[in-house]
């Protein structure tokens, strides 16, 4: 064979391999900006479509492989998903994967648009190329910079509020089995307390007290709220805070008169600094003398507590969009009557929330509606209180949890303060998406009753109600038939009609649906 020969054979050779690409490429710069589209939603399909089959193949099977994986988990192995969403370790690696998976999506479409463009393009149809493709990656690295953010804000949110068992010291947490925390707690109940701290304030007062009694099986919860003025709030006969208040937190050589500096609400603050490191090793000694407090108050164990940082609940109402409820009578904003611990000088309030139907309230106004008592009854203040969990627990749709996550989680981290162990948080998850779907209810404590005054609460009839009110349902059993026949009326007999029955109303501690207590009624005052 002579050189010429040889020289066109080697010429002729990466001609055809050209031809071959070519034979994959679309025809005209438009087709090539449709593929490169459905390489961008069939990830995997526009390496198949531009002769790269094998890697093409790999990247679709893996494509469809994950969004199978993802369905099975998320339908049939729910507590796994629950349990990534509050392990700090495991949202990390969820992290780096979703960047992994943003990082190989746009390697794909760029490899996928290179492989199908045709090889003479004007310099229109390539800019136009250039343009699509770079909307298409920015389309996909925008929400997967915004998950990897919310996945960091979630570890970021659980790693700052919930600290692990070994971790965090608390003297009243109860010991659980991690595996199932509910086996041996038909009911949970959890003290939420709401702090007193802001500007203007000196120390912290707990002006709002409830423990939300849960059914560990059903999520029916029971509100409980405690008045603020309560004095002689007793401990367990065990702690050695029974020792040092053998008749409850007062003071009986002031006498039989009001003691502000004895409230509950002054408890959280006063109880330490008279008798520091009295209950042994805490992160929190305030709300671990509540709970005490308020367990042999109530007759109740307390499980766990909640702290909520009022400032903070204001940030969280607004990343929910506020909230809806019904105001029945003008609520102060703000007014101080210039008495009792942390009050400043007398004030009256700057405005007032007006009456009005379901209305929607930004954060500053959800937690004047909380909080506003001038010229209003504690009872009034504590069912508002109740009414505004209620609310926020209803506006709490996975549809605002989505696209506000970020700034959901940076308040919480000033919202809460608690000693729920992160170990059993996956459990606690579970149990608030029941809470949600279930019936929540108000336990009246008969106030005329057992508090007409803060000086001296009847606990021993407050708790009768409470165990009345949380004792399980039984179904009432058909009474048996008298074995005597009764007499027929004679003629002289007049028969009465039945009397049509009343309407039932709210009567002293009763338990009263969350739905009717807090429905639209303006004949209420407030006093």
């Amino acid at each position: 064979m002579s050189r010429s020969t040889r020289a066109a054979g080697r010429r002729a050779a990466p001609r055809a391999s050209r031809s071959r690409a070519r034979s994959h490429r679309a025809r005209t710069a438009s087709k090539a900006i449709g593929l490169t589209l459905l390489s961008a939603l069939v990830p995997g399909s526009g390496l198949l479509m531009g002769g790269r089959k094998k890697l093409g193949a790999f990247v679709l099977t893996i494509s469809i492989g994950l969004l199978l994986i993802a369905a099975y988990v998320g339908l049939t192995h729910r507590d796994s998903v629950l349990a990534l969403l509050v392990s700090p370790r495991q949202l990390l690696i969820a992290t780096g994967a979703v960047v992994l998976l943003g990082a190989g999506w746009i390697w794909t479409v760029v490899a996928s648009h290179k492989l199908l463009r045709p090889v003479s393009m004007t310099y229109t149809g390539r800019l136009a190329g250039s343009m699509f493709v770079g909307l298409l990656c920015f389309a996909i690295a925008v929400p997967t910079t915004v998950a990897a953010q919310t996945v960091m804000a979630q570890r970021d949110l659980v790693g700052s509020v919930f600290q692990s068992e070994g971790n965090s010291k608390s003297a009243t947490r109860p010991k659980v089995n991690k595996s199932d925390p509910w086996a041996k707690i038909p009911r949970l109940n959890l003290l939420l307390l709401g702090a007193d701290d802001g500007v203007g304030r000196t120390g912290v007062r707990t002006d709002t007290v409830i423990v939300a009694s849960i059914d560990t099986k059903t999520g029916d919860t029971a509100l409980i709220s405690l008045s603020r003025n309560w004095m002689r709030m007793p401990f367990p006969q065990d702690s050695p805070l029974h020792k040092a208040y053998p008749d409850g937190f007062w003071d009986p050589n002031l006498g039989n008169v009001e003691q502000p500096e004895y409230y509950l609400d002054a408890m959280y603050e006063n109880v330490p600094k008279a008798h520091p490191g009295i209950l042994g090793q805490t992160d929190n000694e305030g709300a671990d003398v509540v709970k005490l407090a308020a367990s042999a108050a109530l007759g109740l164990d307390i499980d766990y507590y909640m702290q909520v940082n009022l400032a903070g609940f204001r940030q969280i109402i607004d990343a929910l969009g506020g909230i809806t409820v019904n105001v029945n009578y003008r609520v102060p904003i703000g007014g101080d009557y210039g008495a009792g611990p942390g009050s400043n000088s007398e004030k009256k309030p700057s405005g007032y929330i007006e009456p009005g139907p379901e209305q929607k309230l930004d954060g500053y106004h959800a937690l004047w509606f909380a909080r506003g008592r001038y010229g209003l009854s504690d009872p009034s203040r504590q069912e508002r209180q109740r009414c505004t969990i209620h609310a926020l627990v209803s506006s709490a749709n996975p549809q605002t949890l989505v696209t506000s996550y970020q700034q959901i989680a940076k308040a919480g981290k000033q919202l809460l303060r608690t000693d729920i162990p992160q170990d059993i948080l996956a459990a606690f998850i579970q149990l608030a998406l029941k809470v949600k779907n279930a019936k929540v209810t108000n336990i009246d404590l008969d106030k005329n009753k057992n508090f007409p005054t803060g000086k001296n609460p009847d606990y021993t009839a407050m708790q009768e109600i409470i165990q009345k009110a949380i004792a399980p349902k039984t179904n009432p059993v058909a009474s048996t038939p008298s074995a005597k026949p009764t007499k027929k009326p004679t003629s002289s007999t007049t028969t009465k009609r039945p009397t049509t029955p009343p309407k039932p109303t709210a009567t002293p501690g009763e338990a009263q649906n969350l739905n009717d207590a807090c429905a639209y009624n303006p004949s209420q005052t407030g006093n």
